[in-house]
């Protein structure tokens, strides 16, 4: 009998064989598409006609319906699509091309002349989306004058940063008892293999407070002022994650953190600054996660971090996400070959920067059916394009990518 949907990632993570190439899409915020793509490829498939939702408004990404997931064999949904779920948690708004949706009701945009702010929970704006921009750009960076002696406030400056705007679950469900009681009916619903978004971002939330350029020259040139922030963010997210998995730690499989360390060139910051700052610190909280709950931890963790991998291994990670195979170092037989036995590279199926925007759609198949015959064998690998699909990737190319991971899989028995 062939293994589910949950089997089949769990045992490609496992670094076994799996019955066949487990599929991610929109499983997490890194794997989706954006909503003016998503509209149109529904389009394209001829499927009815439905509200987009928009459930990451900063990033405009849309929830892919259940439809579309089945269209093409996904094997992963994230926690959140199981919230949610009224009509009352979504309101109307209006997609940089005019197109309608509809984002979720406790989302603060505000029209400033032919721009948008978006504003927290306390109405102070944290970021804008210009005329013509197709995302938000953040505008607040709490601690960009230096980080206060007293970080008792910590997380309600978190709460000024417009990373903080919750996607569903969304504030109302952030309380144990709802989070468990839904996380446990969505379990019930589905045979996909469940992705918890969690975050614990160490990097990019010195980032998002103190701004890159202020927090880069902080980790370089104030070191001990790093290093508080970055304990006192560890003993946040210890504290965020055993309330986390205390309440859905039993209705998922994998626990997406994030922490983009990478660039185009290569790592943001050197191999001996990641160790002696960041691994010990990731390591705690991978550990703990694992200690709470039979979970895999999966990092997103963007750009060239191939010098950093063998220590994201040794700190205690399952999986790696996107596999950036367009930047220095990242060349995906290299990295099978040296990496493949030791951690799963969720992602790095195709292109995102040229060949699924620009190629034709024969190109892209052959190039995706080229990428599964180098990542593939033995487990190890789960299917996903680079990064998200963005506004303007033609759909017949998205059904290109994802018949040709198909067409690799062969029939289905």
């Amino acid at each position: 009998m062939a293994a589910n949907p949950r089997q089949n990632v769990l045992d490609a993570i496992d670094h076994k064989k799996p019955d066949r190439v487990p599929i991610d899409f929109g499983g997490h915020r890194s794997s989706g598409i954006m909503a003016i793509a998503y509209r149109k490829l529904r389009e394209h498939l001829s499927l009815p006609a439905k509200p987009i939702r928009v459930y990451d408004v900063v990033q405009q990404l849309a929830v892919i319906d259940e439809d579309v997931l089945d269209r093409f064999g996904v094997d992963t949904v994230e926690l959140g699509r199981g919230f949610a779920q009224k009509e009352s948690h979504w309101k109307p708004w209006r997609l940089p091309d005019g197109g309608d949706c509809l984002i979720p009701a406790w989302v603060d945009l505000r029209q400033d002349g032919d721009d948008w702010l978006l504003h927290n929970a306390s109405g102070t704006p944290v970021g804008v989306q210009k005329a013509g921009m197709l995302y938000f750009d953040s505008i607040r960076w709490p601690y960009m004058e230096g980080v206060p002696e007293d970080l008792s406030h910590l997380a309600e400056a978190m709460a000024e940063s417009q990373w903080a705007t919750p996607s569903p679950p969304g504030p109302d469900e952030s309380d144990s008892e709802p989070l468990a009681a839904d996380a446990k009916k969505l379990r019930k619903s589905t045979d996909r293999a469940i992705v918890g978004l969690f975050g614990g971002n160490l990097m990019e939330w010195g980032q998002f407070l103190c701004r890159n350029d202020n927090f880069l020259m902080m980790l370089a040139g104030a070191t001990t002022e790093a290093e508080r922030l970055l304990d006192a963010l560890v003993e946040l997210h210890l504290a965020w994650l055993e309330k986390y998995l205390g309440a859905v730690g039993d209705h998922i499989d994998v626990i997406c953190f994030g922490d983009d360390l990478g660039m185009q060139s290569g790592p943001q910051i050197s191999p001996s600054m990641y160790r002696r700052l960041f691994k010990p610190r990731h390591e705690a909280m991978w550990r703990r996660a694992k200690e709470l709950s039979d979970v895999k931890v999966m990092l997103h963790c963007c750009g060239g971090v191939r010098p950093l991998i063998t220590d994201l291994i040794e700190a205690g990670l399952d999986a790696i996400n996107p596999v950036q195979t367009s930047c220095a170092g990242m060349d995906p037989r290299s990295l099978k070959a040296d990496f493949g036995r030791d951690i799963c590279l969720w992602g790095g199926g195709c292109d995102t920067q040229q060949v699924l925007p620009q190629a034709k759609p024969d190109e892209v198949r052959t190039h995706v059916l080229e990428r599964l015959e180098t990542l593939a064998p033995g487990g190890g690998f789960v299917f996903q394009q680079v990064h998200n699909i963005m506004a303007d990737v033609p759909p017949p190319n998205i059904v290109a990518m994802f018949d040709a991971v198909s067409e690799f899989n062969g029939p289905q028995h």
